[in-house]
């Protein structure tokens, strides 16, 4: 298996210029006949599931939200930790280039101790630009800590009536699990408004949440890591470890029945990682997935003696781990906190190959925008 380091050199020294580019989409992501789902306003995807919007149980469609394009408008918003103007500059000047118009939230550039604002403000904060009709999408300009304090208060009845692009990585991944499982609309783990956009995460990007995003799309890398070989489908979820062990016990928690399940971390050591695998598999949510798809653990390799002795290996928890249950998994997926991410859709339907390590999205994530 490759080190962490190994293939965080990879994620991190990319070219676009050919076939020895990392993480090269290939064209033949562009799987056009794969599906024929209707691309209306308010389209719903074929997959059904059952959520509790509003409080009571029923059968639900997947929201697809509009996709993005020329004259499209982003909001900017600050849920958690706090960012400023300067942080979120190359994304401004990105969306310039693509044509996108920006509005930016009332508590960028403010402080409160760890957090952007008050929880009330960046509840409201938030719900304004998804009540906002000049807003098709709302990026979290950063992640941090703060997001899992303001989810009850936050209206999934208005998010999933408003069906727009919700989007950002690391501690946001509370939020897009908690739309995604209670409004039933797709939303995105990729890049913050702060994130570094080089071609990579450009490209993964505006495939995903653009025009193309309304065709299915697939992504393959021969330097993956094949921990259990196989082919799996299900719905797409999952994000950073650290906050999805965090709601397990809450109605927020994720849901990972017949799912293919993404996760990524950063900065905790091997029996850390283990310690937080290890409470996922004790409450039975990493039998109930079809697949498992771990991304770059940046920064998770042992730094000398546990806690009580010799370290285990990285490789050697994800032995334990994720290979033992027996289903398709793969491991070095560029998600989360690497340079260089791929933007994927919670909610579609997916299919892992750990053969041929290969992720495919079965379903468009996005409405063709207008």
């Amino acid at each position: 298996m490759k080190t962490g380091q190994q293939i965080r050199t990879f994620a991190y020294h990319h070219r676009w210029d050919g076939k020895d580019a990392p993480y090269h989409m290939k064209r033949r992501q562009f799987l056009h006949s794969l599906t024929a789902l209707p691309l209306a306003a308010s389209s719903l995807s074929a997959a059904t599931r059952t959520d509790s919007v509003g409080g009571s149980m029923a059968l639900r469609r997947s929201v697809l939200p509009q996709g993005l394009g020329p004259g499209s408008t982003v909001g900017i918003v600050c849920p958690a930790s706090a960012a400023t103007a300067s942080d979120i500059k190359d994304f401004r000047d990105l969306c310039t280039l693509w044509g996108i118009n920006v509005k930016l939230g009332r508590n960028l550039s403010k402080r409160n101790g760890y957090l952007s604002a008050p929880d009330a403000d960046r509840a409201a904060e938030f719900m304004g630009f998804i009540e906002d009709p000049s807003v098709d999408a709302v990026v979290c300009a950063r992640g941090g800590y703060g997001v899992m304090r303001i989810l009850p208060m936050l209206d999934f009845v208005s998010i999933r009536q408003a069906g727009k692009i919700i989007m950002g990585f690391s501690d946001i991944t509370a939020l897009l699990i908690a739309v995604q499982q209670l409004s039933g609309v797709v939303t995105f783990h990729g890049p913050v408004a702060s994130s570094t956009f080089d071609p990579f995460t450009i490209q993964s990007f505006k495939t995903v949440v653009g025009g193309s995003g309304a065709q299915p799309l697939s992504f393959s890398d021969d330097r993956l890591t094949t921990l259990r070989t196989g082919i799996a489908q299900g719905r797409l979820t999952g994000g950073n470890l650290s906050m999805i062990v965090s709601t397990l016990g809450t109605k927020y928690e994720i849901d990972t029945t017949d799912a293919i399940l993404f996760l990524e971390e950063v900065h905790e050591e091997p029996f850390r990682v283990d310690r937080m695998l290890t409470q996922l598999w004790l409450a039975g949510k990493l039998q109930s997935c079809r697949g498992i798809a771990l991304g770059n653990f940046r920064d998770c390799e042992a730094k000398g003696v546990s806690i009580s002795g010799p370290s285990f290996s990285l490789d050697q928890v994800f032995e334990q781990r994720i290979t033992s249950i027996g289903i398709p998994a793969i491991y070095g997926l560029p998600v989360g906190h690497v340079k260089s991410k791929l933007t994927i859709p919670l909610g579609v339907r997916a299919e892992l190959d750990a053969t041929n390590k290969q992720l495919r999205f079965l379903e468009p994530a996005v409405v063709q925008p207008s």
